[in-house]
């Protein structure tokens, strides 16, 4: 799915009143484009998500979603449309007791019918489904624990294994490695962006890794302050653009101010950056 969004104002619905959290900002990803969004606390990284599932209107500007405005059409025809993307919070709203086969397969309900739905609440429908998909994530022995019993990394990897259920084009994933170590970070990472590539979906994440998103994307959006203040294909992504995207922010950047941000593609040693 393709998003086009074109000077796009936006206030989170949290803020304070008048307070802005996207100033004009102009995005667009071709379908099957994988795309990293970075920046500062506080940057409206998470409102720019929101904004490009439908789920915020802007104050002013456009968005179109496959060619097509959201907001002019009727209230179930932008439900249809929410249907085929996949939002994915920090914090999944995981209900504490239920079983995870059951969580992981609310990826599906876009796709099922009521009847199905209430179903497969008591007698899972794709328990196959779910264990393939919690397996890419190291998680297929809590097929049937229940939520309360996962810690918090497990629960985002269960958030996370939904994505790979859903029938959805674009995927829009708000801090995926937030609770998890570096080497579940890295596995996580690259089990959602080698299924992005082989369905050909639309992947458009926030993060703060600095370091994983140089590693893993082609192309990086560095956000501030409600604005953009770069778009660049990684390679063209260098330790001054960084140092300027996370100026006064400098606790949420490590790494050497004289060294490049440069992938690890390009050199056999780690870009030495990240975000905590």
């Amino acid at each position: 799915m393709e998003i086009d969004l074109q000077a796009a104002h936006a206030r989170h619905p949290a803020a304070a009143r008048g307070t802005t959290a996207l100033r004009g900002v102009s995005l667009s990803l071709r379908a099957g484009e994988r795309l990293a969004v970075i920046g500062p606390s506080g940057a409206g990284k998470t409102t720019l998500l929101q904004v490009a599932a439908a789920a915020l209107r802007p104050s002013s500007g456009q968005l179109r979603l496959a060619g097509t405005d959201p907001w002019s059409q009727s209230t179930r025809a932008l439900q249809r449309q929410r249907g085929r993307l996949f939002m994915a919070p920090q914090t999944p709203p995981l209900p504490p007791r239920q079983r995870v086969v059951t969580a992981v397969l609310a990826g599906r309900l876009p796709a099922w019918s009521l009847a199905t739905s209430l179903r497969s609440l008591f007698y899972p429908a794709d328990i196959a489904g779910a264990h393939d998909a919690l397996d890419r994530f190291d998680l297929a022995d809590k097929l049937f624990a229940r939520v309360d019993r996962l810690s918090g990394g497990e629960r985002q990897r269960v958030g996370l294994a939904r994505a790979l259920l859903a029938p959805a084009t674009l995927w829009l994933i708000d801090e995926p490695l937030s609770a998890l170590d570096p080497t579940r970070a890295e596995q996580a990472i690259t089990a959602l962006i080698a299924v992005a590539r082989e369905r050909g979906i639309t992947l458009l994440t926030t993060m703060h890794q600095v370091d994983t998103a140089l590693a893993h994307f082609d192309r990086i959006v560095g956000l501030r302050e409600g604005a953009v203040a770069f778009d660049l294909p990684t390679p063209q992504v260098s330790r001054d653009h960084l140092l300027r995207l996370y100026a006064q922010h400098e606790d949420e950047l490590d790494g050497a101010p004289g060294e490049p941000a440069t992938p690890p593609s390009a050199t056999p040693r780690p870009v030495a950056m990240h975000c905590r």
